[in-house]
């Protein structure tokens, strides 16, 4: 029995990059060999064992064959002659198809140090175009490593693979979970632009993909494009390592503008309300978690607002602003609310020329929050005359709050916020 380390962890240390876990895998050895080790089994479609310590990852060397379409349809076989070539030759990519000994020598059969120092994703073999969420995985370590390009044989394959339908047989919690590893990257719009050249972000994500192509206007939206807006945003969230929910709401915050008229074209007046029922439609087919489908809707719909009304100064301006921050439910849930600001500014912050823009509007909305947080609702709610009064009351309150709020940041400083026109963000 050898046990070679594998995957990413080989890969990781050949780059200098810290390695979070490690798998192995095991050659010539049955499952009951590892469980008289004390090995526990927790693999169900091929053995996988975890180590009795350090409950990291051992699976028996094996080969694959096509049964069926998407991730599901393979037939896996293991056997005490199975090498580990043969294991390795069934994963993906050249740079995650290398093994290490006992003694650290690379065992590296598909050229994966080369690619790496070319820095190029390769496909090992044919085999690639047997599951497709290969292509998502592709995407994905696109999106990890920014300055690496695919090789053109490999975006063929993939662009091959999408033609022939098999990403339309993908297990949707499986697309979202890649979709989510990828939006946490260091460069997630390379996800997206992976997708899109092979045609895949048309089949899983048509929301996203039917913004391309829809222009903007070029006084708010330099780059002219609401896809390459979209694609910058997402660049400016991961800039400022924005967690998921904020970078989710970037990602979905403008799909309103796929559904504008093409007669009114480059303005997008209205996309924000729009906008939910794509966010809604692509939550339910890809089962997005529930807080992260709150917060995508929400970036939708409120995200001109949030820009718009922290630079109003007129008498409506603190209702208007308390109004929404209760539509958000910002006081039951005031870390759905940070995560629709980030993603505001990255909204703000994703256009040519503007990475390095103020936007104070952030700043205001978690000042007014924080006022209407630090009313006393329950001495409020015994001020007023009857039950039914209650809702007003509280209401009131936190308008006058917000007021308060506002007319400081005047006094401090006059400038604080541009004072937009009305067309801005449109």
């Amino acid at each position: 029995m050898k046990i070679y380390r594998v995957g990413g962890a080989v890969r990781d240390t050949l780059l200098g990059r810290p390695v979070s876990d490690c798998d192995y895998v095991v050659v010539g050895a049955s499952p009951k060999e590892l469980l008289a080790r004390g090995f526990l089994p927790v693999g169900r479609d091929f053995p996988v064992f975890l180590h009795p310590e350090t409950r990291a990852e051992y699976a028996l060397a094996r080969t694959e064959r096509k049964s069926g379409h998407g991730y599901h349809g393979f037939v896996f076989h293991t056997a005490s002659n199975v090498t580990l070539e043969e294991d390795l030759a069934r994963r993906d990519l050249t740079i995650n198809a290398m093994a290490e000994d006992r003694n650290g020598r690379i065992i590296d059969p598909f050229g994966g140090r080369c690619d790496l120092r070319n820095k190029v994703l390769r496909h090992v073999s044919d085999a690639f175009a047997e599951d497709p969420v290969r292509i998502l995985r592709l995407a994905r370590f696109a999106a990890r490593f920014g300055d690496f390009s695919i090789a053109p044989e490999t975006l063929i394959l993939a662009r091959d693979m999408v033609r022939a339908g098999e990403v339309d047989h993908l297990v949707a919690e499986r697309v979202w979970q890649e979709i989510a590893r990828g939006l946490m990257e260091e460069h997630p719009e390379r996800m997206f632009k992976v997708l899109r050249r092979c045609g895949a972000l048309a089949r899983l994500l048509p929301e996203v993909d039917q913004l391309f192509g829809v222009p903007e206007r070029p006084d708010y939206h330099p780059e002219g494009d609401s896809g390459e807006h979209v694609l910058l945003v997402l660049a400016q969230a991961a800039r400022m390592r924005f967690p998921l929910a904020a970078r989710f709401g970037a990602l979905t915050h403008d799909l309103g503008k796929g559904l504008t008229p093409h007669t009114e074209w480059p303005s997008h007046r209205g996309h924000d309300l729009r906008g939910e029922v794509p966010v809604l439609a692509l939550c339910e087919r890809l089962k997005v978690p529930a807080e992260l489908r709150e917060t995508g809707r929400l970036a939708a719909r409120e995200h001109i607002q949030i820009h718009r009304l922290a630079a109003r100064r007129n008498a409506e301006q603190a209702e208007a602003m308390t109004a929404l921050l209760e539509r958000c439910d910002v006081l039951r849930r005031p870390a759905r609310f940070e995560a629709l600001l980030l993603a505001c500014e990255s909204d703000y912050r994703g256009r040519l020329g503007w990475a390095e823009k103020p936007w104070p509007q952030g700043a205001i909305w978690r000042r007014a929050a924080a006022a209407m947080r630090g009313l006393n609702a329950g001495a409020i709610a015994h001020a007023a005359p009857t039950p039914a009064d209650i809702p007003h009351h509280l209401h009131a309150a936190r308008v006058e709050a917000v007021q308060a709020v506002l007319a400081e940041i005047r006094n401090q400083d006059s400038e604080a916020v541009p004072d937009f026109r009305q067309g801005a963000f449109l």
